[in-house]
């Protein structure tokens, strides 16, 4: 399966163009970098992150932190801070932030527990399908080939989302969908998302909403 989604993330690669051509990060995974990222102190990374809750435990359109990859949470962090995922608040919020800060912080949210799967409505047979299959008339891989059946992601690059808020979910498919987003390694989500419709983002989001890793 794994094989079978490269190729196909590597013919939407070379389809992106030329509005895609800037790296989508500055982030850079040398052994240098990893070492760093594995020193992080959890204890550390809860003091930092003390005013995070306010935003990022009541769901709505904010992601839930609790559980997810800490090279993820690191590379999202560094982008903020770089300008290559735009949000005002979050760009003033990471401004005094050292990397070793938000290896502290990264580490933190890690080690927390996943919260509760939210109440959803079941999500559709087509979903399933898209998380399973994929659809091979529209070259558009199955989204467990990166984000695993169980949604857990995988170490590097690829967040968990199992459990993640519908809300927010959805909304980012619509950010990557319309280039709002772009940060995305080699421009994958911007190119799989403007293969599906509003409908399919949606049920999507939900299907992973209720999902337990």
């Amino acid at each position: 399966m794994k094989t079978g989604y490269w190729l196909a993330t590597l013919l939407m690669a070379v389809s992106v163009g030329a509005a895609w051509a800037e790296p989508s990060s500055k982030v850079a995974w040398t052994p240098e970098q990893l070492a760093a990222l594995k020193r992080g102190d959890a204890a550390k990374g809860k003091a930092i992150a003390e005013t995070c809750a306010a935003c990022h435990a009541n769901g709505g359109q904010f992601p839930y932190l609790d559980g997810q990859l800490a090279p993820y949470l690191y590379k999202q962090l560094q982008d903020y801070k770089d300008g290559s995922r735009d949000n005002p608040v979050m760009t003033g919020l990471v401004a005094g932030l050292s990397a070793e800060d938000m290896a502290h912080v990264a580490a933190h949210y890690s080690q927390q527990a996943l919260p509760p799967a939210p109440k959803t409505e079941p999500a559709s047979e087509a979903a399933e399908v898209l998380v399973e299959m994929g659809d091979s008339r529209r070259i558009l891989p199955p989204c467990a080939a990166c984000h695993e059946a169980s949604g857990k992601g995988q170490k590097i690059d690829v967040p968990a989302i199992a459990g993640q808020n519908a809300a927010y979910l959805e909304q980012t498919l619509l950010d990557y969908k319309s280039g709002a987003r772009h940060n995305d390694l080699y421009g994958r989500m911007h190119s799989i998302t403007q293969q599906l419709n509003e409908d399919e983002i949606r049920q999507l989001a939900r299907y992973y909403a209720g999902l337990r890793r």
